[in-house]
């Protein structure tokens, strides 16, 4: 099997049109919102839509394994007690019902901030969380839920491989994962610019986290410079990682089988298809 490769995509008009957004760019693998990821309120999934969407892909080719949901923006999982924190879990328990309606087998969240209540207060409200999403979910096929590592902004919880663990070891591995983002790596103080680097990153990750435990890649350079905190994606091979690093990442004997989604900007420089074509020659 060749590299799963693709792009966060739009659900505009219908969750249906982001198969055929995918196809369009030459997708095989692809990302998306189930919702408005910037508003609290949800509409329902339209079975009409649910069922076209699910056979746009059989058709696709695209493998039901290679397509993810990210969680909406406004959800913060790790934070205190309070309204805010309860509709943060309605919305992990919604996006956990969505993704079993449409059989998308995995969920991408961000795992937020403990707003300076503390990083074992961060990590024991996230656990609670996901805990209790699974329990008001109450579908039979949940999606393994993926924790998506940070830049290390400011008392945000999972920017390092020991925090991956320690929530790890709190939840059913069965149901969860990890997601690991390149730029946000990068940021956070792992370097990746060389072949060297990145072996070194990945054999790190296995040691401390397991790499049973890597199910997905996002795939993104860094406008920030190495262990700048910032999460700012840039396009492949021209940010502060650069070709080499990147390339060795997708290369990498642990790395290469996974879904990889770019989250590249689209602009001037450079725009999807660009971004894939030259992911597709560090595989050849």
């Amino acid at each position: 099997m060749g590299i799963r490769v693709g792009f966060h995509v739009s659900i505009a008009g219908g969750i249906s049109n982001s198969v055929d957004n995918a196809r369009k760019i030459g997708c095989t693998a692809f990302q998306i919102f189930s919702r408005n990821p910037r508003g609290w309120a949800a509409k329902p999934l339209a079975p009409a839509d649910v069922k076209l969407f699910k056979e746009k892909l059989a058709a696709s080719g695209i493998e039901k394994t290679s397509v993810i949901v990210h969680m909406p923006y406004l959800p913060n999982l790790s934070g205190p007690e309070g309204e805010f924190y309860q509709k943060s879990v309605e919305t992990l328990a919604g996006e956990m019902q969505r993704c079993a309606a449409l059989a998308i087998p995995y969920l991408v969240i961000h795992l937020g901030s403990h707003m300076g209540k503390g990083t074992k207060s961060g990590i024991g409200q996230l656990v609670n969380a996901m805990n209790s999403a699974r329990d008001k979910s109450k579908t039979k096929n949940d999606p393994v839920v993926l924790l998506e590592n940070n830049a290390r902004q400011n008392n945000s919880v999972g920017g390092n491989f020991e925090e991956l663990r320690m929530i790890l070891d709190h939840l059913d591995s069965k149901g969860y994962g990890v997601c690991l983002d390149t730029c946000h790596l990068f940021a956070s103080g792992y370097d990746l610019r060389t072949r060297e680097n990145v072996n070194d990153t990945i054999a790190h990750f296995d040691k401390v986290v397991g790499i049973k435990h890597l199910q997905a890649i996002h795939l993104n350079d860094s406008k920030g410079a190495f262990k700048s905190g910032l999460d700012r994606h840039e396009h492949i091979g021209l940010g502060s990682i650069g070709k080499e690093g990147l390339a060795s990442f997708v290369n990498h004997k642990d790395i290469g089988s996974l879904p990889i989604i770019m989250e590249t900007p689209i602009d001037k420089k450079r725009g999807d298809e660009q971004n894939l074509q030259i992911v597709l020659g560090f595989a050849r």
